[in-house]
């Protein structure tokens, strides 16, 4: 059976900006990461290092209060969508058409939350703390692929050889 996951451990949010580099190289238009792990855990500094790699010069930050951010700049183009305030999965809904649109990469924080409107094809992105009781240590992060995203885990455990749990 091939593998579908992938566990990692960073040392900071550098780290974990670096993952998400190592995952933009692998993106193409229309895919879906969907993200999750509690409060402060490294999402939208996960998806600040997947912008940086795709062209976004600019600051990025969380969308939890705007919902969706727009990276038009990114190549593909970013869509970065914080679904934790949504009551309904009917509200993602109306979040607008470039959300999960064919021709943009979408980040979704809180994506476990949405998970039946989510493509089959995705990559989730779990991060957790270490350890609990070091807010500012090491991070896990674990990587589930699907669909098309199977075939895509060996190159990704290859760009990430360096945070496999254990290794850094």
């Amino acid at each position: 059976m091939v593998p579908t996951e992938l566990i990692l451990r960073t040392r900071g949010p550098d780290d974990t900006r670096a993952i998400g580099a190592a995952v933009a190289g692998l993106l193409r238009p229309g895919d879906a990461i969907a993200l999750s792990g509690e409060l402060g855990a490294g999402k939208t500094v996960f998806v600040q290092g997947a912008a940086r790699a795709l062209g976004v010069t600019g600051r990025v930050t969380s969308p939890t209060f705007t919902l969706v951010r727009t990276y038009e700049q990114a190549d593909p183009p970013i869509v970065h969508c914080d679904v934790y305030r949504l009551d309904r999965l009917h509200d993602v809904m109306d979040l607008g058409d470039e959300v999960l649109a064919p021709d943009v990469v979408t980040f979704v924080e809180w994506g476990d939350t949405i998970g039946p409107l989510l493509p089959t094809d995705r990559l989730e992105v779990e991060l957790h703390l270490a350890d609990p009781d070091q807010p500012d240590g090491d991070r896990l992060i674990r990587v589930r692929a699907s669909g098309t995203w199977v075939s895509r885990l060996p190159d990704l455990t290859a760009a990430c050889a360096a945070w496999r749990d254990g290794a850094a």
